[in-house]
């Protein structure tokens, strides 16, 4: 009898615990699952939010038509590498000489600020840029590089603090335009663009993502005054 009377106090006492256990599991699981939730929505409002913060500043200020563009005497061409990394040939780059070279040669900047990377012996983004261009038929003498361009803010930021150019034709594609122009509204640097055209894979949903992005990664860096990593 004691023992029957031991296995019933033992079995309610299982039954409590287990179901204190899974109100417990129940509950986590629930504010987890709620968490998550606040972070997705926050996270999707802050990408939303900082594209159309981009956008907006750069509306109007950038173009397609070589005819329609203001003369303005510098473009501010930014770098990339000329081969990928598999090897191939970058048709960004490709694109981004020809939107140069048409510039110069329709008379609508006079002289090239190439602001590109040179963070290694052996690459060089702002004298193969110029390279390319002079075989073009452009004066080597029409050139200013900068070789510390990590970055767009460091191109556009060290293009007035450094070079004193601030009032510019940023050259790059559409979307690198954008966010370059939203800089150069913020520090103070004068500045239209022109679109170079796309290589035929813009659109697929990495490159999208990876802009988007990109977008929030400007918009911080603006808000906690990140400065160019050489700024002499």
């Amino acid at each position: 009898m004691f023992c029957e009377t031991c296995f019933v106090f033992f079995a309610c006492d299982m039954r409590k615990l287990l179901r204190r256990i899974w109100n417990f599991v129940f509950e986590w699981k629930w504010k987890l699952a709620l968490t998550i939730v606040i972070l997705i929505v926050s996270a999707v409002a802050c990408i939303f939010l900082c594209d159309m913060s981009v956008e907006k500043v750069a509306e109007g200020r950038h173009y397609d038509d070589v005819n329609k563009i203001p003369h303005r005497n510098v473009g501010l061409l930014l770098g990339t590498s000329k081969f990928t990394i598999f090897g191939r040939n970058n048709e960004y780059y490709q694109r981004r000489i020809e939107a140069a070279y048409e510039l110069y040669s329709k008379g609508k900047i006079d002289t090239i600020l190439i602001s590109g990377d040179n963070s290694k012996k052996d690459y060089n983004e702002p004298e193969t840029m110029m390279a390319d261009l002079v075989a073009l038929g452009i004066p080597k003498d029409r050139f200013v590089l900068d070789y510390a361009g990590f970055r767009t803010l460091d191109s556009v930021v060290r293009a007035k603090n450094v070079f004193g150019r601030d009032s510019v034709t940023i050259i790059s594609q559409e979307f690198h335009n954008v966010r370059a122009l939203y800089l150069a509204e913020k520090f103070g640097v004068n500045a239209i663009a022109y679109n170079a055209l796309y290589p035929i894979y813009r659109k697929s949903f990495r490159i999208i993502l990876r802009e988007k992005l990109a977008r929030v990664k400007v918009v911080s860096d603006v808000l906690f005054g990140v400065k160019p990593k050489f700024e002499i």
